[in-house]
C-alpha cells in the first residue's frame, strides 16, 4: 500500500489517459441556457455587466434556441423584461405578455427539440421588484402571491412550456402550481423547483439583465447563506408538494449544498451558475489574470463534480461547442 507500488500519476500521464480514467463528463445535454427577452427591443441589447450576454428580440431569441439545438444543449429558461409593470405583476399572466410569447414563439422554432422552461416569478413583472405581491405593511404577502403563481404556470404551460421553473421561494409553491396544472390538463408539465435558493450578493448583473425594480433585499424569503440543513427542510418539502426536479441556487459558493441535495434527491438535481460567477470569470478573463476557457471548463465541470445532473450557465451554448468539438 506504499510507494512505489502506487503511483497516482500513472493514470495522468496522457490526455488519453485522463479521459479514460475521468470520473466525471460534461456533456451538451447536461447544459440549460437562462436567456432573456425584452419588450420592445427591435435589436438585441448587450448586458454590460455580463459581456456576451445580451436582452434578446423575438428574432435573435429564435436563433438562439435554434443554435442550442444544433449544439445538443439541453434546455433553455426563459426570462421576459416587460414594457409596463404594477404592483400585481399582471403583464405575467397575459397570453401576449413578453414571457409567454417567448415561450410561444420558441416553441414554434424548435417544437419539442429543446426543452423550454419558463421562469414563474413576478421580480420582472412588479413596479417594486419583490418576487411576490406586497402586503399593506410593504412585506411579500405569501399566500396572495401564491394565486397569481397558478396562474402564471398555467398560462406558461398554455404557452407550450415543457418545464415550470418557481424561483420566488414562497412556501407552498410547488403544491399550488401542481394543482393549477392537474386542474388544466397539464398534466405532463413538469415543475423544477428552486428548492434552495439563496439570497446572495453574486446575483448583481441579473438585476441589469432584468431591469429590476428592486429596492432593499429579499432575505425575508430566499435563504440564509449561514444555513446549511435548512435546504434539505425545503427540498423535502418541494418533493412532498410534487417536484419533478429541484435545483440549488447560486452554484459557485454553494457546492455544500448542492452536494448535500444530490446525496438525498430521489429526482434529479440542477445547479444554477448565476450571473455574479459568469461576470467574475468574465472580467479575470479580459484582464489576462484567468485562461477563460479553461476556467469556464473547470466551474462548470466543479459543479457536476458536486452533484448536478445539469447545470444552467449562461456558457451553455459556447461551452456545448467546445465540448462537440473534442
Amino acid at each position: 500500500m506504499s510507494f512505489p507500488n502506487h503511483r497516482p500519476r500513472r493514470l495522468r500521464t496522457t490526455p488519453a489517459m485522463r479521459r479514460l480514467t475521468a470520473e466525471n463528463r460534461l456533456a451538451p445535454a447536461d447544459l440549460i441556457l437562462p436567456a432573456f427577452i425584452r419588450e420592445g427591443l427591435t435589436e438585441p441589447s448587450p448586458i454590460s455587466s455580463m459581456p456576451g450576454v445580451v436582452q434578446h428580440t423575438t428574432d435573435s431569441l429564435k436563433r438562439a434556441a435554434a443554435e442550442a439545438v444544433q449544439l445538443g444543449v439541453g434546455g433553455i429558461m426563459l426570462f421576459g423584461v416587460p414594457a409596463v409593470r404594477d404592483a400585481q405583476g399582471t403583464a405575467s399572466l397575459d397570453p401576449d405578455g413578453v414571457l409567454n410569447k417567448a415561450i410561444r414563439d420558441v416553441k414554434a422554432e424548435v417544437g419539442d427539440d429543446l426543452v423550454i422552461m419558463g421562469d414563474v416569478c413576478l421580480d420582472e413583472f412588479t413596479d417594486h421588484g419583490h418576487c411576490g405581491v406586497l402586503d399593506a405593511e410593504g412585506y411579500v404577502d405569501n399566500d396572495a402571491t401564491l394565486e397569481i403563481y397558478g396562474k402564471m404556470a398555467v398560462a406558461q404551460a398554455d404557452a407550450g412550456a415543457h418545464v415550470l421553473g418557481p424561483s420566488g421561494m414562497m412556501d407552498g409553491q410547488i403544491v399550488v402550481i401542481r394543482q393549477a396544472l392537474e386542474e388544466s390538463g397539464h398534466k405532463n408539465t413538469a415543475v423544477l423547483a428552486y428548492a434552495a435558493k439563496y439570497a446572495s450578493a453574486f446575483y448583481g448583473p441579473f438585476r441589469e439583465a432584468v431591469d429590476s425594480q428592486l429596492k432593499g433585499d429579499r432575505r425575508t424569503y430566499q435563504m440564509d447563506a449561514a444555513n446549511r440543513r435548512e435546504a434539505i427542510l425545503e427540498v423535502e418539502l418541494d418533493l412532498e408538494e410534487g417536484a419533478d426536479m429541484v435545483m440549488v441556487k447560486p452554484a459557485m459558493s454553494y457546492l455544500d449544498i448542492l452536494a448535500d441535495v444530490a446525496a438525498m434527491s430521489p429526482v434529479p438535481v440542477s445547479a444554477y451558475q448565476i450571473s455574479g460567477e459568469y461576470a467574475m470569470i468574465e472580467a479575470a478573463a479580459a484582464n489576462g489574470w484567468i485562461d477563460r476557457r479553461g476556467a469556464i471548463t473547470e466551474s462548470v465541470l466543479g459543479i457536476k463534480r458536486a452533484g448536478a445532473d445539469t447545470v444552467l450557465t449562461y456558457w451553455a451554448s459556447e461551452l456545448a461547442g467546445w465540448l462537440k468539438e473534442s
